[in-house]
């Protein structure tokens, strides 16, 4: 018997959940995501000083008052980790869009052509990135059209069934469910444990994943942000699974089998709708669900707080 972790890469597309790119070298995963947080750790490692300082330089190079300067460094910084990144896995990396614009969608798609440009100006073509957008009405709205230029877009702070609804009718390329923070959440209000099987973020990844695969959706299902061991074998065999280093190890370490949980014909409940969407349904149903709007809410504004501390570092260089 394999690893668990050679196990379920048969099933399902491992996608490290990491700045450290000696991690990723490690465990030889698919793709790898990133951000603010990841990259404020990794950006304080010695070796990856030559990334930061790069940057800094560039960033100053271009100019246009101290702000704009900042703007340009952290834009770089995220490219050139992405770039090293890159180097390591066969297949795509996720950088994000300053959090702070989750509500304008037209400075979210300006920011991210200008990523993809650096990108490209590296020779590392489009197809090889997934800008990271928050799942918001205006960031779904961007996303639309920015995968209609070919840029795809990985929209991240996903909790609410609407904000995936909506996701798969905007054509977006792929989601990011977070099945801890969901946890976390019904935990604080329940005041109680789960298991994996009644797991509410394990429960609200497997709902989209049939939601999906029934109606025919393309959009691609990766569950991420992850509490325990348990939470990741309950969804082996979805699209993606992003996983953090500590967690890779460990399924690593397992030789038990690990057994499949979804799979595209899997019995799909009959109850299951095709649910319309617009605007006014998508506020409403966001408003309806407590979880959602104050885990989005609250996911935010911990981006936004990581990327100013990430500003407040590179500013001391």
């Amino acid at each position: 018997m394999t690893d668990k972790l050679s196990q379920l890469k048969k099933m399902t597309i491992v996608v490290a959940d990491t700045g450290d790119i000696n991690s990723i070298r490690e465990f030889a995963p698919e793709d790898a995501t990133t951000n603010p947080s990841l990259l404020y750790k990794a950006a304080q490692m010695d070796q990856y000083k030559n990334l930061v300082t790069e940057a800094v330089k560039w960033g100053k190079s271009q100019g246009g008052g101290s702000e704009k300067e900042l703007e340009n460094t952290l834009d770089k910084l995220a490219v050139n980790f992405g770039k090293e990144i890159l180097k390591i896995v066969p297949g795509r990396v996720s950088t994000e869009v300053d959090a702070r614009l989750s509500f304008n969608t037209e400075a979210t798609i300006n920011r991210t052509r200008k990523l993809i440009s650096l990108y490209e100006s590296e020779g590392i073509p489009k197809n090889r990135v997934l800008i990271k957008i928050a799942a918001t009405w205006e960031g779904i709205r961007a996303a639309e059209i920015l995968e209609k230029e070919g840029i795809n877009t990985n929209l991240t702070l996903l909790f609410g069934f609407v904000q995936a609804i909506a996701c798969a009718e905007a054509g977006v390329f792929l989601i990011s469910p977070f099945v801890g923070r969901i946890l976390d959440w019904f935990k604080k209000s329940e005041g109680r444990e789960y298991t994996a099987q009644d797991d509410p973020g394990v429960l609200s990844v497997k709902k989209i994943y049939q939601y999906y695969k029934k109606f025919g959706y393309k959009t691609i299902v990766m569950g991420a942000s992850f509490r325990n061991i348990g939470e990741i074998e309950a969804l082996a065999g979805c699209d993606r699974l992003t996983i953090g280093p500590n967690f890779l190890d460990d399924l690593q370490k397992d030789s038990q089998e690990l057994k499949r949980h979804l799979s595209p014909d899997m019995d799909f409940p009959v109850e299951m709708t095709k649910i319309e969407m617009n605007e006014g349904i998508f506020r409403w149903m966001l408003n309806e669900d407590a979880m959602a709007t104050e885990k989005l809410a609250e996911g935010i504004r911990n981006f936004s707080k990581d990327l100013v501390r990430l500003e407040d570092y590179v500013r001391q260089l």
